[in-house]
């Protein structure tokens, strides 16, 4: 598998899924891999050249030895650019993937041509709190994450698992598949292990409230989507994507009502859609 090297020395991995047209960069939610965007990115070959990619301490990203700061899954998204010569190209993020595309634009302004991005973990004010960071204690999330099962028999097994139970049961068939199918290392034993450590996922999500990209929302010039779910059981829904957005000179809110957080995954071909309307009603595509 390809790598791209950052500027504080992470490979981080990648995958062009090919296509026709201007490049299109998908960033992942947290705990996932580049991978799972392949259902979208079925639906949006005939038009762009997607490509996906592994956030640090995600699929075959290695974790980087100062912890999981989401200025560097920015970072990663930029290498990236940089290792294949994207000149402008569109980004689709989810969640964490989102705000790391936004942190990639804030970081290096014009280097997107355009972004749509899914409950991008933006938290709307600066607080002494989000200055600081949770402490385990405190985030539901990281204790949640530290919780998580790590082996399984076999990917069919953690399939069937996942399958049966929330949120993973919500998600587009295919979707899940390859959440397994590029999610897990095999063992010597036989059985599968998680590639995202539970510890790395429980330092992400402690780490989402530090990065200070609201603040400086104003700055991103190119036009930005944020779509949410009316189902979402997070924060990051409709109400305030329609603030962030006001701040955004070219922002956009879109909400669907009938999705929840993982609306990406959820739908592929409505979320699709909605990519390539948006891109292609923003010039360029």
């Amino acid at each position: 598998m390809p790598h791209a090297l950052t500027t504080d020395g992470v490979r981080v991995a990648f995958t062009d899924l090919g296509g026709d047209g201007p490049p299109l960069l998908f960033a992942h939610a947290t705990g996932f891999h580049g991978h799972v965007w392949r259902p979208v990115a079925h639906h949006l070959r005939a038009d762009f050249r997607c490509i996906v990619f592994d956030e640090r301490g995600h699929g075959d990203t290695e974790a980087a030895p100062a912890g999981q700061s989401w200025h560097g899954f920015a970072a990663d998204a930029l290498a990236v650019v940089d290792e294949l010569g994207l000149d402008a190209p569109f980004g689709v993020g989810h969640s964490a993937g989102g705000a790391a595309l936004l942190l990639a634009e804030l970081a290096r302004p014009g280097t997107f041509r355009s972004l749509w991005v899914f409950e991008p973990i933006v938290p709307p004010v600066a607080s002494e709190q989000a200055r600081t960071g949770f402490v385990s204690g405190a985030n539901p999330l990281a204790e949640g994450a530290r919780r998580r099962r790590e082996v399984f028999d076999s990917r069919d097994a953690a399939y069937e698992n996942y399958a049966g139970k929330r949120p993973f049961s919500v998600l587009d068939p295919e979707a899940l598949r390859a959440y397994v199918d590029f999610g897990f290392d095999d063992l010597d034993d036989g059985t599968v292990r998680l590639k995202c450590r539970r510890d790395v996922e429980a330092a992400t999500y402690e780490m989402a409230v530090q990065h200070g990209a609201s603040a400086r929302l104003h700055e991103v010039a190119c036009p930005v989507v944020l779509a949410s779910g009316g189902q979402t059981d997070t924060p990051f829904g409709p109400a305030l994507m329609a603030q962030l957005a006001e701040r955004i000179t070219a922002g956009r809110a879109e909400p669907f009502a009938h999705l929840g957080h993982f609306g990406p995954l959820q739908e592929p071909a409505t979320i699709a859609e909605s990519i390539r309307r948006s891109f292609v009603a923003g010039g360029g595509a």
